[in-house]
């Protein structure tokens, strides 16, 4: 596993992965910015750029969080709100077919280790 930092509007980016894909993005007010950025980072690092610069509102780099099973089912289904939208914790749990699964999906949110993405 890599990590390597960029710096964006929000600070500074620490992203986490490898040939995988990327595990981890997370945002910290401070920090010193990657020197060089490794091959299997260029594509995410890219897409968020254009992200931060107005150019983007989808992403299809590849993403490889790690969580339980539960985790990765919320975690796709909140790739699945669109651009711009909002989604309740009991809309997203009505969606992925148990409505009293609410605070389930809100922990798993909680703990959603790739932040600041919408598709």
């Amino acid at each position: 596993m890599d990590t390597i930092f960029i710096k964006t509007p929000l600070g500074i980016a620490k992203i986490e992965g490898d040939a995988n894909g990327i595990s981890v993005i997370s945002v910290h007010q401070d920090g010193l910015v990657s020197e060089s950025i490794p091959e299997h980072f260029q594509e995410a690092v890219s897409q968020l750029n254009e992200y931060f610069n107005g150019q983007r509102k989808a992403f299809t780099f590849t993403l490889n969080p790690k969580g339980t099973d539960f985790q990765q089912k919320v975690w796709r289904a909140l790739l699945e709100i669109p651009y711009g939208k909002t989604m309740s914790y009991l809309e997203l749990s009505k969606k992925l077919g148990d409505v009293k699964a609410i605070r389930a999906v809100a922990a798993a949110n909680g703990k959603n280790p790739i932040i600041c993405l919408n598709s």
